[in-house]
């Protein structure tokens, strides 16, 4: 027999008293919002198609790292070679078929295992071909460009993540499209120029050594710079004081890599000067101390292939934190420490595709979902009201629970509200009577087959719950196909139809089972409320 205890009824009706708190969010004003404690300013966000906004295109230039990685290597190879004093009458970087490789030929053929072998523990992830007798040819695995292809895509999301979340735009949707696209959604914002703008610099920060046996080469006004030759291992890097371009001497070699930095905020010298202080991790408190201890020899900060200061190590700096002076302004200052803070791109990102949606084109879309969402609720309403009476009326306040819950699930999980997103709630609010309906037949067929009013609530809800479980089951294995294997909107709609489907079993099987039995209680009914 059905029974409620006193703590189930409690469970029940605290569930939907929760559910009317965390969807009254999205039903009030901005400035009552506001008034409102911060664990209950959940609202469900609008996405791009309905509120306006901006995308965009994103592709990463993943050769350009890989030609870096190979340059590395072909650095350390120069090294290990010199070591050994194995003779070579060439080392550079080529580009054989559209891929990069590096190319070493050398003047003794009896040391190409030997070479080999050097090269290989430079970076365990290249391969070797032999051409002639001679040169050896070095390229990175198949295998390894995928991995790191897969991770700089992965690296570079959330980079872009970062850095628009801290330059203030709400609600950004950032996904991968292919191999080598990201595509940028930011709903809300009409101008899309400052986050192009911040997501066009790398923000790839590094020190190294000027050699200075080389005389920097400054920029005339009103002619063309004609820059030499650098000796191997050097190059000429632009610096930029007062308007005028000067191209320093640049060891490629890092002296201290960017990825050690944890922290920069902007701040004042003490000259009251605009600063970015910045601080390292231990390996890279490590390299400043042993970089610092060669004292009045001058260094370079590179960020993104420029120069933007080129100070001298007055003394020792043992605990490793440091400044950076390129005579900036405040919002220079800023900037700056912004994108140190968010982290280096590990690849130039190239801005294929850029539009802004108008937000009268959201309204509309909006208006239309409003409208399709009330058709369908006002259709099922009424078809359980005149096919079910008391019964249909008692699942069309379940059915009105369910879209509360709904509302309220999806801002908890901070959900961005798409037009498809609307589609799966006019779906859902077909679904979620679908249970009702099974039920309220298998009543049906128990009281006319001879059982009691109350047996035979029992008996429909118990024997139409196999039913109900496998139809219902189905339904969730789609909607995690179509969130495992889709994107953006995709995924909105596969997240609205699950919460749906969940909220939809609860109402049905229990919310409107309580309201069912406390009628035929409370009127010592007989008959079914038909």
């Amino acid at each position: 027999m059905i029974s409620f205890s006193r703590f189930k009824i409690c469970s029940i009706l605290l569930v939907c008293l929760a559910g009317l708190l965390f969807a009254l969010p999205n039903v009030v004003s901005t400035q009552t919002l506001s008034a409102f404690p911060a664990w209950l300013r959940h609202t469900v966000s609008l996405g791009l198609d309905l509120r306006g906004g901006s995308l965009l295109q994103l592709q990463v230039d993943i050769r350009a790292v890989t030609k870096e990685r190979l340059a590395n290597i072909l650095s350390e190879t120069r090294k290990s070679l010199r070591k050994q004093q194995i003779q070579y009458s060439g080392l550079k970087l080529s580009n054989v078929d559209q891929q990069y490789c590096i190319e070493v030929t050398l003047l003794d053929p009896s040391k190409y295992d030997e070479a080999a072998a050097l090269i290989k523990k430079v970076d365990k992830d290249l391969s070797f071909t032999k051409r002639g007798s001679s040169t050896i040819i070095a390229t990175l695995s198949q295998q390894s460009l995928t991995m790191r292809n897969h991770e700089i895509i992965d690296q570079s999301i959330e980079v872009v993540r970062r850095r628009i979340d801290a330059s203030g735009t709400k609600e950004p949707n950032i996904q991968r499209q292919g191999s080598d696209r990201i595509v940028v959604q930011l709903p809300g914002v009409g101008d899309p120029a400052e986050v192009r703008r911040l997501l066009g610099t790398t923000a790839k920060l590094s020190f190294h050594w000027l050699d200075e046996t080389i005389e920097p080469i400054k920029e005339v006004k009103g002619s063309k710079v004609y820059l030499p030759a650098p000796p191997v291992g050097v190059s000429y890097l632009p610096e930029e004081r007062e308007g005028v371009v000067s191209y320093l001497p640049v060891k490629n070699e890092v002296i201290i890599h960017g990825d050690a930095l944890i922290d920069a905020q902007p701040t004042f010298d003490q000259h009251g000067r605009p600063v970015v202080s910045i601080r390292f991790n231990n390996i890279g408190r490590q390299q400043m101390d042993e970089a610092s201890r060669n004292v009045k020899k001058q260094f370079a900060i590179v960020l993104d292939s420029k120069v933007i200061s080129a100070p001298v190590f007055h003394e020792p700096i043992p605990n490793g934190n440091a400044q950076i002076g390129g005579r900036f302004t405040v919002p220079e200052a800023n900037e700056l420490a912004l994108l140190l803070r968010a982290g280096a791109l590990p690849a130039p990102l190239n801005i294929v595709e850029e539009c802004v949606v108008g937000p009268s084109l959201g309204a509309d879309s909006i208006e239309y979902g409003k409208r399709a969402t009330v058709f369908a609720f006002g259709m099922i309403a009424a078809f359980m009201l005149l096919v079910y009476s008391y019964m249909g009326l008692f699942a069309d306040f379940a059915l009105v629970m369910n879209i509360v819950l709904l509302f309220a699930g999806l801002s908890l999980l901070g959900a961005t509200l798409t037009l498809p997103g609307i589609a799966g709630i006019a779906l859902t609010i077909g679904m979620a009577v679908d249970a009702n309906v099974l039920i309220f037949e298998r009543i049906r067929e128990e009281f006319r087959a001879g059982m009691r009013v109350m047996s035979a609530i029992d008996h429909g809800y118990k024997r139409a719950l196999t039913a109900i479980l496998d139809s219902n089951l189905t339904t969730l294995i789609g909607a995690w196909i179509l969130y495992y294997f889709g994107t953006g909107a995709v995924k909105g709609f596969a997240v609205t139809l699950a919460l749906g489907v969940i909220i939809s079993m609860f109402t049905a099987l229990t919310l409107t089972q309580l309201f069912l039995v406390t009628w035929v209680r409370a009127n010592k009914s007989k008959t079914l409320p038909l």
